[in-house]
């Protein structure tokens, strides 16, 4: 066992009281994450509670404890003696679940893959070569010798599933493979999270997406659009994110970097990034006050939101240009 995933087990054997949060606007990943802990600190005997700042997708309520994780409550005042925070890259990205609890927080345990991690909490379990927070979960739970039930295998495989887009992305190894693979046997049900994860869309994503095509454009290699409050609360669209929007229009062909601007109601627009090897957009969402991974990063910049597309846009193009430059001189 590694002396990080010792530490881990140690501090969760001598809790009593444990927070487990995973990060605002949540994605397959962070789903199948925080049910997963729960679910593995069960097994071990261990109660817990799950936060999140923002509902979990409909689509994920087949995960067990899905409907177990609560919103923040500022009148919670129970004394925690351990957090674990999983696939969060920052302690920003935990929002309101973190920042209103008390002050006293005796241990804080990172679980996450973001190669933008800033390495907070006590004890740092970050492996940036894993393709999903639940990959090292898997690995964590198999070296303290937990039972990968029907139960955790489906959580864990809901992680591995939507974070590479069904195996598609950089970084999908042969042990991404057979972690699957043994996930698949021990009861995961691989074409109900494929159809529940990546395929199933709310029709107001569907509006959501006719929004964003029809005011979608493409200058200097950047692909881009913008969806206002106006239109989203019209539309009844409550999510964060853009039901992989960015994802598909970083499919087009002569796109270096895609970028989807979304106004939330408080008037602070969420960003998504997405680029094909050999970009890179980790560095502009670190930039912009946000993270990521290479290939797929985010931030959150104040309003208003054609403000924040013009900052987006230029700084795009600009890391596009400086990428393009270092290439050539490869």
């Amino acid at each position: 066992m590694h002396p990080t995933e010792q530490a881990i087990l140690t501090a969760v054997q001598q809790a009593n009281n444990i927070l487990v949060i995973t990060h605002i606007g949540p994605d397959g990943d962070a789903v199948g994450s925080i049910t997963a802990v729960g679910v593995a600190l069960r097994q071990m005997g261990k109660h817990a509670t799950l936060l999140c700042d923002d509902p979990l997708p409909e689509r994920f309520s087949y995960l067990p404890l899905a409907d177990q994780v609560q919103p923040p409550n500022e009148n919670r005042s129970t004394d925690y003696d351990l957090l674990i925070a999983v696939d969060c890259g920052d302690e920003t990205r935990m929002g309101q679940s973190f920042a209103n609890l008390p002050d006293t927080v005796p241990t804080i345990i990172n679980i996450d893959h973001h190669v933008t991690n800033t390495y907070f909490g006590d004890i740092q379990h970050v492996v940036p070569e894993a393709v999903s927070a639940t990959e090292i979960l898997y690995d964590l739970f198999k070296h303290i010798g937990l039972t990968i039930t029907t139960d955790l295998a489906m959580c864990l495989l809901t992680g591995v599933v939507t974070d590479t887009l069904g195996f598609r992305t950089v970084g999908v190894t042969a042990k991404t493979l057979r972690i699957a693979s043994e996930l698949v046997d021990a009861g995961a049900d691989l074409p109900l999270i494929n159809m529940q994860g990546l395929s199933l869309k709310p029709f107001s994503t569907a509006q959501l997406w006719q929004i964003g095509l029809n005011n979608m454009r493409l200058e200097d290699g950047l692909i881009w659009t913008k969806i206002n409050n106006t239109q989203r609360e019209a539309i009844g669209y409550n999510n964060t994110s853009t039901g992989g929007l960015v994802n598909f229009l970083g499919n087009v062909t002569q796109a270096a970097i895609s970028a989807v601007l979304l106004e939330m109601n408080d008037g602070t627009v969420r960003v998504g990034f997405r680029c094909n090897p050999p970009y890179s957009v980790s560095e502009l969402a670190l930039n912009l006050g946000g993270g990521g991974h290479p290939l797929a990063a985010g931030c959150s910049l104040d309003g208003p939101l054609d403000k924040a597309e013009a900052l987006v846009v230029a700084m795009s193009k600009e890391t596009i240009r400086q990428q393009q430059a270092s290439f050539s001189e490869d």
